[in-house]
Parts: structure tokens; C-alpha cells; sequence
């Protein structure tokens, strides 16, 4: 029994140490403009069934209760928590947030796309609206040079007035993406995410439309990491590391006690 009461803490203390590596990563991209803070689920490792409920105490009676001894816990996964961040307002032209659930398409160097919520667009040496990695916007949008009062609508409409033009043009439409299950895209680091089997196939369309949340211009979502909810976290899961390792070092006492007994 002591052997297994060293395998239950020790299972604890992986636990909490992957949990206070949640806790650490989210506290680090506190100030990640779209950053979604990510949860660490936990369930219980497999039950030894030493005696089975209801089974027979004698010829006539069963028991009651029976004797279950759990063997610890194990990690199920992270969770990414999709609530709205605040919004900051820039009155940066290219700094766009979405209001609502939905995410910015970009393409990757291999031509698949990518998913982020992080709207700090900038536009490279051909004008094409691309992210501060220069992974471009899809669909592509391409501002002409000497363009000005560069308006984005809520549903995404791009428009700006051209060089010798008094009446605004319309350069294209940004269109977002949502998904059922978000919390089933995969994170890629530098603000991206990937479609999973998870996650579910994307429903691209219209900013505003089937769910989609709006744009707005000129501000940038911040991140939805509350840093006094984390520290409360840290200290939760810090002194359950402590209680694991007292559990190893007194089954360790126990065990000592024994050898040295017998």
C-alpha cells in the first residue's frame, strides 16, 4: 500500500507541474494582443476494485458499500477559454478587432491557412495587408499607393479614396471565420491556429452574418488573461505541489519505519 501511496503523489506532482506550466505561459502572454488564456482538465487515473459493491458479506447479507482505492490523476488536456478581451483603441488605420467570435484567415509560407484573432495588420513593400510576420490577409487585400482615408466597416468592407478621385474605392472585403468547436484549434505560436479534426471545418463568410462577430477599426483585442485570477491559480496549484511531495516524504518515512522494524 505504501509503494502505491508513492505512485498516487507522484502522479499529483505531474500534474501540478504541467498545470503550473498553463498558469506560467498564460501569465507570460498577458499583454498578447488576442491571446486566450488556456485551462489545464484533469480526471481521475483507473480505480482498483478490491471489493465490490453489494457483494456478499455472508449467506444472507451483501454489503453496502464496497472498496475502491483511486491510483491518481492524470492530465485530459488544455483548454483554450474564448471569452471576449478588451478592446483597445488605437487609432491605428490597420488595427482591427473582432467584436463577437470569429477569427482573421492568413496564409502560411506552404499555402495552407491559418486562423488568429490578433488584427495588428500592417501592409508590405506591394501594399498587401499582411500580418507583422507577413503572412498576408485572406482574401488579399492591396492598398494602392498614395491611397488615403483607408476605411474597414464592421462587416469588413475595405475602402479608401484614390489618387486623383474624390469618392472612395472599394479595395475588397476582409471575410472572418468561426468555427463549432474553436476551442479544438490547434496553437501554432506567433498568434496562429489551425483547423483540427476537432475543431470542425470553417464557416467563412461575411463579418456580422451567421454568427460571425463584427470588425472594428482601430482597436486591437487585448488579452482575456486575468492576471489576479492566474496568481490565485498559481498559489492553488503551489501548494498542492507541496501536499503532493509531503505525501512522498511521509509514505518515505513509513517505509524506513517498516524496514527498520522488521
Amino acid at each position: 500500500m505504501s509503494t502505491s501511496a508513492l505512485h498516487v503523489a507522484r502522479t499529483g506532482l505531474d500534474a501540478q507541474d504541467v498545470k503550473m506550466r498553463v498558469i506560467a505561459n498564460n501569465l507570460a502572454n498577458v499583454n498578447t494582443t488576442g491571446f486566450k488564456r488556456d485551462r489545464a482538465n484533469f480526471e481521475t487515473l483507473a480505480y482498483q476494485n478490491v471489493i465490490a459493491a453489494g457483494a456478499q458479506a455472508d449467506s444472507q447479507n451483501k454489503l453496502a458499500i464496497g472498496l475502491n482505492l483511486g491510483t491518481g490523476v492524470m492530465l485530459t488536456g488544455t483548454e483554450r477559454i474564448d471569452t471576449q478581451g478588451t478592446l483597445n483603441m488605437t487609432q491605428n488605420t490597420l488595427d482591427l478587432a473582432i467584436e463577437g467570435a470569429g477569427f482573421f484567415q492568413v496564409q502560411r509560407p506552404d499555402g495552407s491557412i491559418a486562423y488568429t484573432r490578433a488584427g495588428n495588420f500592417k501592409t508590405n513593400a506591394e501594399g498587401t495587408m499582411v500580418t507583422p510576420d507577413g503572412l498576408p490577409l485572406i482574401p488579399q487585400i492591396q492598398v494602392p499607393e498614395g491611397a488615403s482615408a483607408l476605411t474597414i466597416g464592421n462587416d469588413g468592407t475595405v475602402s479608401a479614396t484614390l489618387p486623383g478621385q474624390s469618392e472612395p474605392t472599394q479595395l475588397g472585403q476582409i471575410e472572418t471565420a468561426r468555427f463549432i468547436n474553436a476551442a479544438g484549434l490547434q496553437a501554432m505560436g506567433s498568434n496562429l491556429l489551425v483547423e483540427t479534426a476537432a475543431s470542425g471545418a470553417p464557416q467563412v463568410g461575411t463579418a456580422g452574418l451567421e454568427g460571425r462577430g463584427t470588425i472594428r477599426q482601430g482597436a486591437l483585442e487585448q488579452s482575456n488573461v486575468n492576471t489576479v485570477e492566474e496568481l490565485v491559480d498559481m498559489i492553488e496549484t503551489q501548494r498542492a505541489y507541496e501536499i503532493a511531495s509531503k505525501m512522498i516524504k511521509a509514505t518515505d518515512e513509513m517505509l524506513q519505519y517498516v524496514n527498520q522494524q522488521i
